[in-house]
């Protein structure tokens, strides 16, 4: 699990940093106005935005690029609703693209390459064993390398609706709060350029929602991390039982068949 806290800490510096350069960049530039003039250019182009966001969303997702940025930016710019569905039509196409690439095209390139990771190796047989639940707990963690995890889903046995409706699933709790924090944005910069003005009790709820949310998402998160161990566990104790061994594994010694048996 090394390398899964390895990928979630680099992520969770990632939005770090972004948080850090906007402080700064907000010291220097007047960045309410840069950001009210992104948002409506984006708005002006009306339809096209909402199938080009999807398009780059799955883009960053098949190349391994992290999408958090992209996901609190489709609530900031579509809203809560429309920008979680459009974050996770994008999260899925990009999912389906990995799980061909891996499945159809560079299939032994990409077998070599991530079972040479001890997690993704270990992940491949749960996966085999346990299906659906292994790719549901996998994509539940907001800041599981899931990514990755869509080449490997294409190199086992389970099939692409399947993989889909579960990665669908799975990815749904993690967005729905990046789609909530960009809503919280683009309400922080309204309220900034003085468009609206809140009542006491709606900050409480604004903010009584996303905490919720987040709690919900972490307790998923660890019973998940905690669940895909064990399923991990699992799947190489079989691997070692006798039943998966031939009578010489077992016993130490060959086994001769005499050639008069029948």
């Amino acid at each position: 699990m090394l390398q899964i806290r390895r990928a979630i800490i680099l992520q969770l510096a990632g939005l770090a940093v972004a948080a850090a350069v906007l402080f700064f960049l907000s010291r220097l530039f007047p960045l309410v106005e840069i950001l009210a003039d992104i948002q409506q250019h984006v708005m002006r182009w009306g339809a096209w935005s909402a199938i080009w966001y999807p398009l780059l969303y799955a883009c960053c997702n098949v190349l391994l690029l992290p999408g958090g940025v992209l996901s609190v930016g489709a609530g900031f710019f579509f809203g809560l609703w429309w920008g979680f569905f459009i974050a996770l039509a994008g999260n899925v196409s990009g999912a389906a693209i990995s799980f061909f690439i891996s499945r159809m095209i560079g299939r032994q390139w990409l077998k070599r390459r991530l079972l040479r990771n001890p997690t993704m190796s270990a992940l491949e047989p749960a996966v085999e064993r346990e299906g659906w639940k292994i790719i549901l707990l996998s994509q539940l963690h907001p800041l599981f390398p899931t990514s990755l995890l869509n080449y490997l889903y294409g190199l086992t046995r389970i099939r692409f609706r399947t993989c889909m409706l579960w990665v669908a699933i799975g990815q749904a709790p993690g967005l729905f709060l990046y789609s909530y924090l960009g809503t919280l944005g683009q309400l922080g910069l309204n309220l900034a350029r003085g468009k609206t003005h809140p009542r006491a009790i709606e900050y409480w709820i604004w903010l009584g929602g996303f905490v919720t949310a987040a709690i919900v998402l972490i307790m998923l998160g660890k019973i998940a991390l905690r669940l895909i161990k064990q399923a991990q566990e699992e799947a190489a104790e079989a691997r070692r039982s006798p039943a998966a061994l031939t009578p010489s594994e077992v016993t130490g010694q060959p086994v001769y068949v005499s050639v008069h048996e029948k």
